[in-house]
């Protein structure tokens, strides 16, 4: 399986840390975010993983030349953003015609993948999105389940929204996703744009362990002080 880790934002919140420094090289406990993910997707077994930069791209080119990870790595840069959909969208022969990982390369996390992953491709729906019960739900994107943990409603950032149940940046998906990945918008973003045409067609998969948005400086440092406690353990 191959995984797609985006990790191309501007990290605005964070500035002026995010002004010298991309959001996926912030340090968290001696390690830059994105050699946490890394280290985890080769326990994991991921054989290919694809990192869109933009921001400050050479520093995120130099980590991945300096260091050594028995994983194939694919760096794809652009110019302008494309969005969460418009990256995988322009990266269609990334997948190999297979189920594929979706990675918010901007959460630190220890929650183990393959739970989520083994649900996926026993029961094959378009997506199976990871779900975690978040404070602020009226920040994220939070979905409805039925009892076949099929999602039956996602609203983006809504100001009432539906419960507390929130996109937790981890997915995997199917060749199949592309049949919506259509149009000619940019940026094009998972969340707004693709996900609500997915209801019915996607599962969701509730997870258990520690995930954490880095997102802005007060969240950063609830991860650094966290993560002292959760780094001896299983990243996977």
């Amino acid at each position: 399986m191959n995984a797609f880790l985006l990790a191309a934002g501007l990290g605005t919140r964070l500035r002026p840390l995010t002004c010298e420094i991309p959001k996926c090289m912030v340090e968290i406990c001696g390690k830059p975010l994105l050699g946490w993910w890394l280290e985890k997707l080769e326990a994991l077994s991921i054989e290919k993983v694809l990192i869109n930069t933009h921001h400050l791209a050479p520093q995120v080119e130099r980590f991945v030349a300096e260091n050594n990870f028995n994983i194939n790595i694919e760096l794809f840069h652009e110019d302008e953003l494309l969005g969460s959909a418009g990256t995988i969208k322009a990266n269609r022969g990334f997948i190999d015609d297979k189920d594929f990982l979706i990675i918010y390369g901007d959460n630190l996390t220890n929650i183990d993948l393959k739970p989520m992953i083994d649900h996926h491709v026993e029961k094959s729906p378009v997506m199976t999105m990871g779900l975690m019960e978040m404070p602020r739900p009226e920040t994220r994107g939070i979905a409805v389940l039925n009892d076949d943990n099929v999602i039956t409603d996602f609203v983006e950032k809504s100001a009432n929204p539906p419960g507390n149940l929130a996109n937790a940046g981890l997915k995997v998906a199917s060749p199949e996703l592309f049949n919506y990945l259509d149009g000619d918008k940019k940026p094009l973003d998972l969340g707004f744009d693709i996900l609500p045409r997915l209801i019915g067609k996607m599962h969701g998969f509730v997870l258990e362990g520690y995930l954490q948005d880095i997102g802005n400086p007060e969240d950063l440092e609830s991860a650094r002080k966290n993560w002292k406690s959760l780094v001896s353990k299983t990243l996977t």
